[in-house]
Order: C-alpha cells, then structure tokens, then sequence
C-alpha cells in the first residue's frame, strides 16, 4: 500500500513541473537625481532651518526669587537689623541648614554661645536685597536654600569650625572676616593662624632681641678698643722699667 501511494506522488519521467523558476535581468534604474543649479544650492544653504539650542531643564536651576517689596516695615526692619550685623561683627559665616531638628538647634546654639558666637536667621529675599546695595554683593551666590547666620564680634573661625564638626547637618558655605570674604577652604586656613596675642608678643621678642644685639656690638667695640689701649700702656710701662734698669 505504501509503495503504491509512493508511486503516484512521484512525478512521471518526461513531465514538467507544475512550477518554474523565471530569473529576469536586472532593471535599469531610470530616476536618477536631478542635479541642482549652484543658484538654488546657495539659497537652499541660506535659508536651511536651524533649530535653536535645547535650553537646561526647568528645574536645573533654583527658581529666580522675585524682589521684594521694599516699602514692607517688616522687610525695612530687617533690612535695618542686617545693616547693624555688618557693622557690629567682625565674622559673619554663611552655613547651609541640612533639615536639622529644634533639639539640634538648641544644643548648636548652646555650643556658639560659650565662645561668643551668636545664630542669627534671615530670609533669603531680604538677604539678597540688601547684599545687591552694599559692598558685600559678592556673597549673594552663597544664600541658595536654608541659610542661617553666625556671627561674633570677634574672628573665632578655629571655635566655629570645632563646633561645626558634631553638627554633620550643618554645612559652612564661607565667611566675611575683617570686611575679607573667604570661602570654607579659606576659613580653614585663617583658623590655623595663630591669634593677634601670640604674634604681637612674636613682634616684641623679635624686636627686643634685635635692640640687645645691637647695643652689645655697640658696646663690643669701644670696650675691645680700651683693652687693647690698657695692654699697650702696660707694655710700654714695662719696656721703660727694663731700659731704666739696664
């Protein structure tokens, strides 16, 4: 049975398939580009579109604060308060506030106390606003975010700096120090300088020292003299004793 349903599906010798294999020639390709007047590529080349430069993200920078309205009494208060900080402290540091808690506050500001150094709070608006009218305008960039204030009417960078190291939420940003603005690199360096005491008693001792050289080489000389002049008199005294007695 099989063998017969093998021989029936097996085409006859002499016959054709029911299927060929036509291959036509390649097709000559007729529409080539047109070549364009040298008129026409030049004005195609002016007027291509150039699309503008894709601008930052909307959120890549800190939203532009708008000004603040001057004739406020609150904002004229504080403005009077910030003028009186400038004058009356001669170190304003400027630190970022991490979301640190009440608790940290208070134990921070228990710790500046007892050496002298106060936190004060003011808004970034009325900061700006006053910084941008005094000579203090280059310290506008550091007041990005909560900011908050520590000033002492005396430098004490190295006892702020000590403080700062048990409080990780709080950042130092940079300082105003004798009308000098430092970065936090730059108030690092100012605190390993040794205090006006230490270098005025240097300054003394330096001098003190200079002034007793050089009244002993004062002295050196005219006493040197003499004693040479004494030991010649003796010499001669003594050379006239031998000659009298010859």
């Amino acid at each position: 049975m099989a063998a017969t349903l093998c021989i029936k599906l097996l085409p006859k010798q002499g016959w054709l398939p029911l299927t060929q294999t036509v291959r036509h020639g390649s097709k000559a390709v007729t529409r080539h580009k047109k070549p364009m007047h040298i008129l026409k590529q030049k004005l195609m080349a002016v007027t291509k579109y150039i699309p503008p430069p894709r601008g930052a993200p909307a959120d890549a920078y800190p939203p532009q604060s708008k000004r603040v309205q001057e004739g406020n009494p609150l904002i004229l208060v504080m403005r009077r308060d910030l003028k009186k900080v400038f004058q009356d402290y001669k170190m304003i540091a400027v630190v970022q506030n991490s979301a640190s808690n009440a608790e940290d506050m208070m134990v921070l500001k228990h710790r500046l106390h007892k050496h002298g150094i106060t936190v004060k709070f003011f808004p970034n608006q009325v900061m700006l606003s006053f910084l941008m009218d005094s000579v203090y305008r280059n310290m506008a960039p550091l007041f990005i975010g909560p900011t908050v204030l520590f000033v002492s009417k005396e430098p004490k960078a190295k006892e702020m700096l000590t403080t700062l190291r048990a409080s990780p939420q709080m950042t130092l940003l940079g300082a105003c120090i004798d009308n000098t603005l430092l970065s936090a690199e730059g108030v690092a360096s100012y605190s390993k300088l040794p205090s006006v005491t230490v270098v005025q008693g240097e300054v003394v001792s330096g001098l003190t020292m200079l002034t007793s050289r050089t009244a002993a080489l004062l002295q050196r000389h005219p006493a040197h003299l003499s004693a040479l002049l004494q030991q010649y008199v003796k010499q001669q005294s003594s050379g006239d004793r031998a000659d009298e007695a010859t």
